[in-house]
Order: C-alpha cells, then sequence, then structure tokens
C-alpha cells in the first residue's frame, strides 16, 4: 500500500530506486544539498567544452610524431581508414555533435524528465556520456573515425542534453526566492567543467602516451570511469520538493510584477506563444555571438597581437619564428581558460543579479554593454592594449554564459515552474543552432578576409561588427517580450489536478513540510568541498596559465 508521509513523500510498493517518488525530500532535508548535486553532473558533462585538448594527439595517432597526411582522402574516406591520421577539422566535427544532439535531445527528452524525475535522468546521462566516453576510446583505439562520433558525439551529446536539463526544474522549485541564483548555481558548471577537464586530461595523457602511442583512448577510459562516480553521486543526491512545498517563513511577494506570471502553461502550448520563439531568438543570438569568440579565442589573440605578446611588438604574426609560435601558442591557451573563468564566474553572478534587476533587463545589458565591447574590439586591437582587449572580451564570455544561465528563470518568469524544465530543453535548440551559426560567421569571415590579403591582425574586424548587428537583432527581441496572454494559462483546476496526481493524494497541502530554507550545516558544507575542490584546482591551473598573457 502506498503512503503519504508528513513531508509529502511517497513511499511503498511500485517505486524504484530511481524513479521521483523515492527523490521526494523528507523533515529536516537541507535545500542547500542539491546545488552540489547539480555542480557533480555539470562539472562532468561540461568537459564538451574542452574537447580541443585531443584534437593535435589525435591528429598524429599513427603518424605519432608528425600526422601521417593522406591530402586527397574525402571525409566519408577519413570515418573509416585505418592507415592516414585524421584531419584536426574533422576531429573539430565533435564540437558541432555535441550541441546539436544535446539540444536535440533536451527537446525530445525534456517532458520525459519532468515524470521521470531527476534522478533517474541524472543517471541515464551518466550512462550515455560516460559511455561515449568509452565506446570514443574503442573508436581510437581501432582508428574508427566513425566510432568516436557515434560514442563521444552522438550517445555522449544526448547524456549532455539530459544532464544539462536534469536540475533545472527542481532547483527553481527548490529555491523560489532566488530562482536565478539558483540555477547559476548549476549551470555554472558547465562553464567550468573545462576548466578542470582540460588540464585533467592533459595530466592522463602525458601519463600515457608511449613512443608508440599517443595516450588518448586510455584517457577517455579513466575520464569515463571518474566522470561515472561523479555523475552517480550527484545524480543519486537529488530531491526533489514535496508538492505544496514553499520555504519556511517565505511568502511570495505582495507586490505584483507584470513580468513575473502567477499563472503555469502547459508544454503542450509553451511553443505556440511568440515570447517562446522570442526568447529563443535572444538566447540563440546571444549565443551565437559568444560562442564564435569561443571557438577562434586562440588563433584570435595570436594573429591579432603576435609578437608583442613576447616582448618584439614589432613583429607581425607571419614573421614570428617556429619557436616564438610555439610560445604565444601557449599563452593564447591561457587567454581561452582565462576567457573559461569569465564563462564559469558570469553563469553565477549575471544570473544572481536578474534576481534583483530581472531577467528582461539582464538581457537588456547582455546585449547593449556586448555591443559596445565587440565594436571597441578592433580599436583595443590597433591600439595594442592586451590589457583592454582580454578584459573586453573577458566581460562579452561573462555574458555569454550568464545568458544560459539566466534563461530558464526567465522561463519561469514567462511560464509558471509546472514544465519549466521540459519548455527549457525545448528552448536549447536555439544553442544547437547557435553552434553552427557562430564558428560560421566567424571562421568563413576569416578565410574570405585571408583570401582577400587583410593583414592578419585586422581579419576579425568586420566579424566584430557583424557581432555587432546579430546582438542588435537579439535585443530587438528582447524589447518585444511581453508577458504571455492569458488564453494559455492552465486553469487552476488543472494545476490542482496535476500536482494531485504527483503527489498521489486527492488533496494538495502547502508548507514547509518540516524543511526551512536551509543553511551550510557540516553534511552541507561537506558536498560542497567534494565539487569546490576541484573547482578550485581547475581556477588554480587556469589562473597559472592565463598570467602569461599579462
Amino acid at each position: 500500500m502506498t503512503t503519504i508521509e508528513s513531508a509529502g513523500t511517497i513511499s511503498g510498493a511500485g517505486t524504484g530506486f530511481l524513479d521521483r517518488e523515492r527523490t521526494i525530500a523528507k523533515a529536516g532535508f537541507n535545500r542547500w544539498l542539491v546545488p552540489p548535486a547539480a555542480l557533480c553532473i555539470h562539472l562532468c558533462i561540461g568537459m564538451a567544452y574542452g574537447f580541443s585538448v585531443f584534437w593535435l594527439p589525435l591528429s598524429r595517432a599513427i603518424g605519432i610524431t608528425a600526422p601521417k597526411a593522406c591530402p586527397d582522402m574525402s571525409l566519408w574516406q577519413e570515418l573509416f581508414t585505418t592507415t592516414c591520421d585524421w584531419k584536426v577539422a574533422s576531429l573539430g566535427w565533435m564540437f558541432t555533435l555535441f550541441f546539436v544532439v544535446l539540444g536535440v535531445s533536451a527537446a525530445l527528452w525534456g517532458g520525459w524528465l519532468e515524470r521521470a524525475g531527476p534522478r533517474k535522468a541524472g543517471f541515464v546521462a551518466a550512462l550515455c556520456w560516460c559511455g561515449g566516453l568509452i565506446l570514443g576510446a574503442i573508436g581510437i583505439y581501432l582508428h574508427q573515425l566513425w566510432i568516436m562520433w557515434l560514442g563521444s558525439g552522438v550517445i555522449g551529446g544526448i547524456g549532455l542534453g539530459l544532464g544539462y536539463i536534469s536540475p533545472v526544474s527542481t532547483l527553481i522549485k527548490w529555491f523560489p526566492d532566488r530562482r536565478g541564483m539558483a540555477t547559476g548555481m548549476a549551470i555554472m558548471g558547465f562553464g567550468g567543467g573545462a576548466m578542470i577537464g582540460a588540464p585533467f586530461a592533459n595530466l592522463l595523457i602525458n601519463h600515457f602516451k608511449t613512443s608508440t602511442d599517443v595516450g588518448v583512448w586510455q584517457s577517455f577510459v579513466v575520464m569515463g570511469v571518474v566522470y561515472f562516480v561523479f555523475m552517480t553521486i550527484g545524480a543519486f543526491a537529488y530531491r526533489v520538493t514535496p508538492v505544496g512545498w514553499k520555504p519556511d517563513g517565505w511568502t511570495p511577494p505582495s507586490e505584483k510584477k507584470t513580468m513575473i506570471s502567477e499563472h503555469h502553461v502547459h508544454l503542450d502550448n509553451a511553443h505556440k506563444t511568440p515570447q517562446f520563439w522570442l526568447i529563443w531568438w535572444v538566447l540563440c543570438l546571444n549565443v551565437s555571438a559568444g560562442i564564435g569568440v569561443i571557438g577562434m579565442a586562440s588563433p584570435m589573440l595570436q594573429e591579432i597581437f603576435a609578437g608583442k605578446l613576447i616582448g618584439h611588438p614589432e613583429l607581425a604574426f607571419g614573421q614570428l619564428s617556429v619557436e616564438q609560435k610555439t610560445v604565444i601558442a601557449g599563452i593564447a591557451a591561457g587567454f581561452a581558460g582565462l576567457l573559461s573563468l569569465f564563462n564559469i564566474g558570469g553563469r553565477f553572478v549575471w544570473a544572481s543579479l536578474s534576481d534583483y534587476i530581472g531577467r528582461k533587463n539582464t538581457y537588456y545589458t547582455f546585449f547593449i554593454l556586448g555591443i559596445v565591447l565587440y565594436a571597441l574590439a578592433p580599436t583595443f586591437a590597433a591600439m595594442g592594449s592586451k590589457l583592454l582587449f582580454v578584459l573586453g572580451f573577458g566581460i562579452i564570455l561573462s555574458m555569454y554564459g550568464g545568458g544560459f544561465s539566466t534563461v530558464p528563470a526567465y522561463l519561469a518568469d514567462m511560464f509558471g515552474t509546472q514544465f519549466v524544465g521540459a519548455i527549457h530543453g525545448r528552448l536549447l535548440t536555439a544553442w544547437s543552432t547557435a553552434g553552427i551559426i557562430g564558428p560560421v560567421v566567424v571562421n568563413y569571415i576569416r578565410e574570405f578576409q585571408l583570401a582577400a590579403g587583410v593583414p592578419r591582425d585586422q581579419l576579425y574586424n568586420t566579424t566584430m561588427y557583424i557581432l555587432c548587428a546579430m546582438l542588435i537583432a537579439g535585443m530587438i527581441c528582447n524589447y518585444l517580450v511581453k508577458p504571455v496572454a492569458s488564453k494559455w494559462y492552465m486553469s487552476e483546476a488543472e494545476v490542482a489536478k496535476l500536482q494531485a496526481a504527483n503527489a498521489g493524494a486527492a488533496v494538495v497541502q502547502t508548507g514547509s513540510f518540516g524543511i526551512g530554507t536551509g543553511g551550510l550545516d557540516v553534511k552541507a558544507a561537506m558536498f560542497w568541498l567534494v565539487v569546490g575542490i576541484p573547482l578550485a584546482w581547475g581556477v588554480y591551473k587556469t589562473l597559472e596559465s592565463a598570467v602569461k598573457i599579462l
């Protein structure tokens, strides 16, 4: 027989250990245990941003000391060859696969996640992401690119999508008083995953490489095992709020805010509203601008500043020796790492700030400040000011990250919290689109400028102005976002029926159920240390490399 306990927990027969009903919190639970659970997953899947650390070693997996190139080989032939090394450009398609599959899987299975709960979704994400790494390792060992694409790219990409959205709805419901801060705490982990994963992967590669092996497939296996442990810990630590729960002593603000709805919109209707598609474009255009910069951060710094990075301002990029180019490549890697640090910080800071100034005003800030900084970037480059250039792009990347962490709260304000996780999953198709638009704009304009004979230190000027235009379009979309029309609201009876079904009871009660606002008790502090120590190590390694820039 199934019973409802004092905290709204369903117990009894018919529920498996991974089922949502087994994760409903009981009296005495500390809500501050949920954000580090989310970080356990996001810090692992965030390594997707750092996969470029594998490209150079994999491009000489057969040649070992130098790539064994087959210039006339097509991409189709490259998928199956066992005698030629892979091109870096072909390996780079993994980056596109990650974010396209992430968006598609989040959209397809967001509704299932709302029903199944974050524990089951998080565990499936661990199986897919880590299983994809193991299958990718097999592909590397057999030197079959198609297996690597299928494993790490497609199956791993499904894990990315499920893992990314698994905590969103849960955290928003645990922190109705701080929606932006809550999602910022979790989603900042995705931005910081590469900050830990890239140096960790580099350590593993150096440990496993030999005179006959570049050491990448072994690194994939170790990372797959380590990540599976951390992601499983996070998934099993998830707890969801009892239906009707609110923080002890907290009441919704008496002052009504026009941009924060007190109603809920059903998942089946959210995409029918203009607000969904306007926010879709807001995210897509903000991300397109930022992701293009991330993909070209290293060559951009090298080509613009060249000899200035090593105390030889008179030397353009083409005048540098091979040894000098090696040195500035290392410095540029520090720049990429520093941008990652701004990315992760922005996810928490901007999302938290949005709790005070509102989501719409936060995006206005992203667009206006972004337009100014992109427009000034060529001036900073012409001045030869590394400090202004790095700081400008650091702020831009903080707003790139902030856009991701603020959008779930924006959606909750527009559509209510009942289906926000699934709605967010569908909105992430904007990320998939941006993952194609941004790199194409930056990369192809660079190639066009290069072919036209434009000096390398001016290759990106036109690109910056095009990105400004994209941000202007995003700002217009943000301006057009208005409250959702009442015809899309679920009725009180529909909401009550849905909540009662989730609670397994005929009547839904409200209250704290013995679960207050929580604090940093011993258990919570220990869990935060589990994620905080590797994060602190990643910050240290990033700053160690980035300090060489200035």
